[in-house]
């Protein structure tokens, strides 16, 4: 079996699940042994590549962004798997959705929360526009195995990874494996 073209991706998220990866410790040597990270937050490459083999996508779609940068993941990508709460669920990335749009978020942060030259950004490439709801990354595109946690734990991360890497599908089950938060 050829190497693994594995990719990791942050969208609306804290970066913890990326984080709990690092938790791997020793076994990302292993991991590395077996695999070729091809795009990550971890390595500096500016394009998504074609051909991925599996992502792991951290973090909801909360901007437009991220909504151009998930069809590009699914599309290049052969297994797209939901990293953390955030993208199985929306989590604490979703706590504006009651707000009913972007607009109230915009007003407290640039406007009523600033001392001085209170402003929305409207440069493009300042702050990507934000959608009126974030949503878990499964209501834009389909996903092959969804890893809850916040964050999952290197345990449970590495229970997904390793089967992959022998060519099998991961079969996460109990409390352990499938807990959310």
């Amino acid at each position: 079996m050829s190497r693994l073209k594995l990719a990791t991706v942050w969208l609306g998220g804290c970066s913890g699940c990326h984080m709990s990866f690092l938790d791997l410790d020793e076994w990302l040597i292993d991991l590395a042994a077996q695999a070729d990270v091809v795009f990550s937050p971890f390595a500096d490459i500016k394009e998504y590549p074609e051909g991925v083999d599996v992502v792991l996508v951290e973090g909801a779609i909360a901007n437009e962004e991220h909504l151009t940068t998930i069809k590009i993941v699914r599309e290049r990508s052969q297994i797209l798997i939901s990293f953390g709460d955030c993208a199985v669920t929306g989590n604490v990335t979703a706590l504006r959705n009651p707000l009913g749009s972007a607009e109230p978020v915009l007003q407290r942060c640039y406007i009523q929360a600033v001392d001085i030259n209170p402003q929305i950004p409207q440069e493009p490439g300042i702050v990507p526009p934000l959608l009126d709801r974030v949503t878990p990354v499964h209501s834009i595109v389909p996903v092959d195995i969804y890893l809850p946690g916040c964050p999952p734990s290197a345990t449970r991360i590495r229970a997904a990874l390793e089967p992959l890497l022998q060519g099998e599908t991961p079969h996460l089950s109990g409390r352990e494996f499938i807990k959310f938060g």
